[in-house]
């Protein structure tokens, strides 16, 4: 009698068992339960990725930093000059304005306007 009971004990345990590991892969395997993985998993490895890069890029600006200063050494240019002159432009055509004309002859200026800059004429 003893024995009957604990085999059929036994039994039901590994039902139970068998029935819970069954559900819970079922469950993993709902398209819900796939996408909501597939997501998790793309974000980690974008947040490893980009902690890479930015690692990769902080090394770089440090070699590259480092690399100057080595070449700056080497060909003397680290000395501290004095600071040039400043520029003056000259500010008679403004050539990026799209009221000249650019011709490889001549550069016209063109008035789109056709109203005249009066002012006591709009009282």
């Amino acid at each position: 009698m003893f024995r009957r009971t604990f085999w059929f004990t036994t039994g039901v345990a590994a039902g139970v068992w068998a029935t819970t590991k069954v559900n819970r892969k079922l469950r993993q395997l709902t398209p819900e339960s796939l996408a909501a993985t597939a997501a998790n998993k793309a974000l980690e490895t974008g947040h490893r990725i980009r902690d890479r890069a930015v690692g990769f890029a902080l090394d770089v600006r440090d070699n590259m930093a480092q690399r100057e200063e080595e070449l700056g050494e080497a060909l003397g240019i680290n000395a501290d000059p004095a600071l040039p002159a400043p520029r003056r432009l000259a500010a008679i055509e403004n050539r990026s304005n799209p009221k000249y004309i650019e011709d490889s002859r001549i550069s016209k200026y063109v008035d789109p306007t056709t109203h005249s800059y009066d002012r006591n004429e709009d009282h």
